[in-house]
């Protein structure tokens, strides 16, 4: 004996059938993204010529959807595992000497919405990809570029700003026109540089720092010095002077000021004429 299914049972299970298959046919752009629809087959095969606004959008079996966040990305190229990707991503160069320079690098940047389909039919791969190759070659040719017009020393001191000023400003330069907007290129962290060079650079940097310090305190013995003269010659001036104005009627008129009424028992002959007075 056979059960026939009611026709309503059956349309039930159809229209279910086609809700889940319209569902997992959707795919979102999510707020702060911009979508690219893709055709894998047949003779449409490709990139559509428009962005896909935020919304939700039937998504065919020969075509897939790619995102591109339009708001800040943010990574860092590390020789660290828990940083970035768990694989060494720290990038080398060389400077003019040939030696060879390891650093960890960051960046900010990113995506103009109305450039997107332009990046996606230049890299053809999604916002990942883009950044773990195509950005991080970008970055590293940068710093092999500006490195090799930089001696060692100046890079273990003061120049390394003008190092990764310069390496930024390249590669906006070259990522800007494609759509690829770089807000900054940041060193993590110090530059790894072999041992010897690290002791040779320091030995260095202390004998310049012990020289300057001899400098400065002769500079501060010489000041000293010339003081010491200026304050000998002040005083014996003044001497000079007091002297000069030590006139015998001022030294009448001083003991005058000073005399008590009393005559001295026993006075000489200059003592009693500067007591009266030569007239």
């Amino acid at each position: 004996m056979k059960i026939k299914m009611k026709p309503t049972k059956m349309k039930s299970k159809i229209v279910l059938f086609m809700l889940i298959v319209l569902a997992t046919a959707c795919s979102k752009v999510p707020a702060g993204y911009v979508g690219v629809k893709v055709n894998l087959y047949g003779t449409s095969k490709g990139v559509q010529a428009e962005e896909l606004a935020v919304g939700r959008y039937w998504i065919g079996m020969n075509e897939e959807l790619y995102t591109f966040p339009t708001f800040t990305q943010n990574y860092v190229w590390t020789r660290s595992s828990t940083e970035g990707s768990p694989n060494d991503e720290s990038i080398s160069f060389q400077t003019n000497e040939g030696v060879v320079v390891n650093t960890d690098v960051g960046i900010s940047y990113h995506i103009n919405s109305k450039k997107v389909t332009d990046i996606f039919q230049k890299y053809r791969k999604g916002i990942d990809e883009i950044t773990d190759i195509f950005i991080r070659n970008e970055v590293r040719d940068a710093m092999i570029k500006v490195a090799s017009g930089n001696t060692v020393e100046s890079m273990y001191g003061l120049g390394k700003n003008d190092f990764i000023t310069n390496v930024d400003s390249t590669v906006k330069a070259q990522l800007q026109p494609i759509g690829i907007e770089i807000e900054k290129v940041y060193l993590v962290g110090e530059l790894r540089l072999p041992e010897n060079i690290v002791v040779a650079l320091n030995a260095k940097i202390e004998a310049t720092q012990r020289a300057m310090q001899r400098e400065n305190e002769l500079k501060e013995t010489e000041a000293q010095a010339k003081m010491d003269i200026a304050k000998a010659h002040g005083v014996a001036e003044a001497q000079r002077l007091t002297q000069q104005s030590l006139t015998p009627e001022l030294l009448r008129k001083l003991w005058i000021e000073k005399w008590d009424g009393h005559l001295p028992n026993y006075m000489t002959g200059n003592e009693a004429s500067f007591l009266i007075g030569n007239k």
